[in-house]
């Protein structure tokens, strides 16, 4: 780095984060040095991100930390907060897990990432200039004036890459910053992340992407229930696994899956009633058009994959099949069936289905009576995703992403639906969990005859779950 004073190891003495009842991180003796980025992967829940947290100082006031860090020769008691305060920005910076609530609905995109710009000021010239060129970096030209609600996900976790990178930080934490995004676009951001390292920059990466893991390279630690259970080079670690968990995190990815509904590609009977019927239907967003002349039916069973780059319409093309959207031309008719709360949506950001300051279970017991659902199914339900029902009585900023995505996905399997549409359902969930939720939501929807709808960027989990694929593309039509 330029800075003759940066510092050129992060090390965690030890870091113990603890409710009252429950110690969510119990770890020690981690080094991060310059030029060397550590990946941090492990199952969800296990405390990967509130780690982060606590290493910021950003922990909400209900958990407690102790513990101490170091940076270069400062060291930091984790107890006392406010004593990184001064580091936001400068020294250290964090990507959050969730871009969409990191992300100031009301400001310009251009204005928020300029805020984070050494010397900022109002309107101030050079540090809007700095905001364009790293929006332009990462392939959003042209987004600057655009405010956060109107982007995909994939775009907005780019606009708060750009926002939390701006200061100049030596040291990045950056939490799942994979997430929704395609390809071309992860490529981007692994170059982008490379790029910090090779400067001689601090790179912590929380990420349930194995892929990219591997394409940072340096040290991989893996974690389970609050711990470090394996940790060494990123090529030992990624290739040979020695603990049981680590072995398990390897088999489960979407390229591997070899269950039942995997091989029982189902194709609804033709002479079934569409749930679902499109009829070339148009969609243009700023003068863009996303899609045209789309026709598609949709029966029971059957399993669609909506595939494409990030920022192409996909989550438009399934609002606009669920009647959530206005579309410029053509019509979509829903059978008398999908009627009464039987088309469910899972949303790609699970903290926006949720009230954020009312406990999970006041959420789930309102579905429950309106469909006459026993207790005992939802206890099922839960128990077969890894999730205690006694995690309903936090509210949903007291639960990991990945946790609060499994309770998105229980809820929604409440009322039976009879077409779900899944909006990257399992993006947040590490590569076990993800591969147990999967395998559960399927057998949830082939049990009852329930036609899929999945956006998805990973083509491996499209191949895995959809029988039909739509693929959208930035310059080519909607192809079925």
């Amino acid at each position: 780095m330029t800075d003759p004073n940066a510092a050129d190891t992060l090390v965690v003495h030890r870091a113990v984060v603890r409710t009252p009842t429950t110690v969510l991180v119990d770890v020690r003796d981690i080094t991060v040095r310059a030029g060397r980025p550590l990946t941090i992967v492990g199952e969800s829940g296990s405390g990967k991100s509130v780690l982060a947290h606590a290493l910021m100082g950003t922990l909400p006031p209900e958990l407690a930390a102790e513990g101490s860090m170091s940076i270069g020769r400062s060291r930091f008691d984790l107890a006392e907060r406010a004593g990184r305060r001064s580091l936001w920005g400068r020294q250290v910076a964090l990507l959050p897990q969730e871009p969409a609530l990191a992300l100031d609905p009301t400001m310009r995109v251009r204005d928020q990432v300029a805020e984070g710009a050494p010397g900022w000021r109002p309107r101030e010239t050079a540090a809007l200039k700095r905001a364009d060129d790293r929006l332009e970096r990462l392939g959003l030209e042209g987004a600057g004036r655009a405010f956060p609600h109107t982007l995909s996900g994939g775009m907005a976790q780019r606009v708060a890459y750009a926002a939390a990178t701006i200061g100049g930080a030596d040291i990045l934490l950056v939490d799942e910053p994979s997430k929704g995004l395609d390809r071309e676009s992860l490529d981007r951001l692994a170059v982008m992340l490379a790029a910090h390292v090779e400067r001689g920059g601090l790179l912590v990466t929380i990420t349930h992407d194995l892929g990219l893991a591997r394409r940072l390279g340096g040290d991989v630690v893996v974690m389970q229930d609050a711990a470090v259970v394996e940790s060494g080079p990123a090529e030992e670690v990624l290739t040979r696994p020695v603990h049981p968990y680590a072995k398990r995190l390897l088999a489960a990815e979407p390229s591997k899956w070899s269950a039942p509904w995997t091989r029982d590609n189902l194709r609804a009977d033709e002479a079934a009633e569409p749930l679902v019927t499109a009829h070339r239907v148009s969609k243009a967003y700023t003068g863009k058009p996303l899609f045209q002349d789309l026709s598609v039916e949709i029966r029971p069973r059957e399993r669609w994959a909506v595939v494409g780059p990030s920022g192409v319409g996909k989550t438009t093309l399934g609002n606009a099949l669920l009647r959530l959207t206005d579309i410029d031309a053509g019509w979509v008719r829903h059978s008398g069936t999908t009627r009464g709360g039987r088309i469910q949506k899972l949303y790609q950001d699970p903290g926006l289905a949720f009230p954020r300051r009312v406990p999970l279970e006041s959420s789930v017991r309102d579905v429950m009576r309106r469909h006459r659902v026993d207790e005992r199914h939802v206890r099922s339900l839960l128990d077969e995703m890894g999730l205690p029902f006694a995690i309903l009585r936090r509210r949903p900023g007291q639960v990991s992403g990945g946790e609060l995505q499994r309770i998105a996905i229980a809820r929604a399997m409440l009322p039976r639906p009879v077409v779900l549409f899944a909006d990257e359902a399992t993006s947040r969930l590490d590569p076990v969990s993800q591969a147990t939720t999967m395998d559960l939501l399927m057998r949830q929807v082939t049990g009852d005859g329930c036609a899929l709808l999945l956006v998805t960027h990973d083509l491996d989990l499209a191949e895995a779950v959809g029988a039909r694929q739509i693929r959208l593309g930035a310059d080519e039509e909607a192809s079925l």
